[in-house]
């Protein structure tokens, strides 16, 4: 399988931020997804420790629906430790140094 990630069955948690919904703990890194402007850019992107491991349109079956709301909520200092390394790459490309600048998807 290309992305190991994908057999992993994160523990999702709310983080309480409209662009990064979720995040989990995963063997001591933190998972974040970004949720980017669909369908002018894949759904999500997911981060491991900060860094971008790469997008996709559908979690697999065995991510428990990152967009659902049924996770547990993350206490603000937890969330904030999650979102600390990525709470600057809003903007779909940023985390590359590619920013998209359409004010239609991203603006």
């Amino acid at each position: 399988m290309e992305w190991p990630e994908l057999t992993v069955r994160p523990e999702w948690g709310q983080t309480g931020n409209v662009y990064f919904p979720v995040a989990a703990r995963v063997e001591g890194v933190w998972w974040v997804l970004r949720i980017n402007s669909f369908p002018d850019h894949p759904l999500w992107t997911l981060f491991v420790d900060g860094r971008r491991r790469f997008d996709l349109n559908d979690a697999p079956p065995n991510w428990a629906n990152p967009a659902g709301r049924d996770h547990k909520k993350l206490s603000t200092e937890v969330s904030a430790e999650a979102l600390a390394p990525v709470r600057s790459f809003v903007a779909y490309g940023s985390e590359l140094g590619r920013p998209c600048r359409n004010p239609f998807c991203c603006g």
